[in-house]
């Protein structure tokens, strides 16, 4: 993949991500649906309620070195990426929304100029 394909993916991914961020009650179920789609592999979705049967209250997706998590807390969004090694979370840093679609968009591009798989993983994202 060229360096101009992995521009375009990152502002695609971008902008598919922050489409009706503002109303978190529909934004996240959806990320969190697109995302399991995906990369059923690399995301867990979260349920809030009794035995967790309730509405979804977040998603985390790994993306090797990096993870990815947003959350409903208290009716706002909680948005964090940690850099695990080994299995080790060593630094984790909340993040604004804005942000974490920014870092979570070009760790996905990233992941799609390394392998074919990921870059269909990511297009079918897009659709």
């Amino acid at each position: 993949m060229e360096p101009t394909d992995n521009q375009h993916i990152f502002e695609m991914l971008a902008a598919s991500l922050r489409a009706n961020s503002g109303d978190i009650h529909s934004w996240l179920p959806v990320l969190s649906h697109k995302l399991a789609e995906a990369f059923p592999a690399r995301s867990q979705i979260f349920h809030g309620g009794f035995f967790g049967g309730g509405p979804i209250t977040g998603v985390l997706i790994d993306l090797d070195t990096w993870q990815f998590s947003v959350r409903e807390e208290h009716g706002r969004i909680a948005a964090e990426r940690s850099q695990i090694v080994r299995g080790v979370a060593l630094k984790t840093e909340r993040l604004s929304i804005d942000m974490w679609i920014e870092k979570l968009s070009l760790r996905l591009a990233e992941l799609a100029a390394e392998n074919e798989r990921e870059a269909n993983a990511i297009r079918a994202l897009l659709e």
